[in-house]
């Protein structure tokens, strides 16, 4: 089963490294958070990749052309104009890279891969989210529904504290935010089979408005909840808080050895 990445979007909330590269290849710890979400994929023996570039696509293509040495001791003989390789740790991947367009939307960039996945089920997700989900078990779930469609959805609870006005604009409670006022979203690591195709027009189609509403409607989309950590990562503030949880030596989303 393949796993296609929406890796082409520019980024904006985190104006200070997205004018320089895509968000995808910004950093958690040494790596990119691309290279973070492969690795769990990885893990759960997903190993063949679609990434669909868009923004800066130079940069990602470089980072994979270049993965070798960037994970190997290396000697150069400059007179003789040889290299050698030592020590490699290379992953057992195979990734396929596609220039989607730099403003197309998400569904449009699915669609542009299409011959790229074949006539299979396949699994998707955003370039810029990490979790501990157990792909297996998710994979178990959809096949055991036989719908369309399945998205990992999530609990978030609201940034602030919530307050109770009454009719007359009176305050009569401020309360801390609680796991009961927690709003389930998308949380991406989606499955897909591939008549999702026939949901989407074109390059301007989001996947997450018409095809996901018309799938909906049809019956065909099915939710497979996930209460563990899940954090995508949308502002500064987010990557601070995911390096954060790398330097602490035990990240909750690194399911990998």
């Amino acid at each position: 089963m393949k796993v296609v990445i929406l890796a082409g979007g520019y980024g904006t909330r985190i104006t200070e490294e997205s004018y320089l590269k895509p968000k995808p290849m910004i950093e958690i710890g040494d790596y990119p958070i691309l290279w973070h979400i492969m690795k769990i994929y990885a893990h759960f023996g997903y190993t063949e990749f679609i990434i669909c570039l868009g923004y800066k696509s130079h940069i990602i293509k470089e980072y994979f052309a270049e993965y070798y040495l960037r994970t190997s001791d290396v000697t150069f003989d400059l007179a003789k104009n040889t290299m050698k390789i030592h020590n490699t740790q290379t992953e057992p991947w195979m990734v396929t890279l596609v220039d989607t367009g730099l403003d197309t939307m998400t569904g449009g960039r699915l669609l542009r891969v299409r011959q790229h996945i074949g006539d299979e089920t396949f699994l998707l997700t955003y370039g810029d989210g990490v979790a501990d989900v157990n792909i297996n078990e998710q994979v178990e779930f959809h096949k055991s529904h036989g719908k369309l469609m399945t998205i990992t959805s999530t609990p978030v609870l609201p940034r602030f504290g919530l307050m109770e006005i009454n009719n007359e604009s009176l305050i009569t409670e401020f309360k801390e935010k609680s796991e009961k006022d927690a709003t389930m979203v998308n949380a991406g690591f989606m499955i897909m089979n591939p008549g999702i195709f026939d949901y989407i027009d074109g390059d301007s189609t989001f996947l997450e408005r018409e095809p996901m509403s018309r799938i909906a409607k049809d019956g065909q989309l099915m939710a497979y909840e996930h209460r563990g950590f899940w954090q995508c990562m949308d502002t500064a503030r987010d990557k601070e808080k995911l390096d954060e949880l790398w330097r602490s030596g035990n990240p909750p989303w690194k399911v990998w050895q």
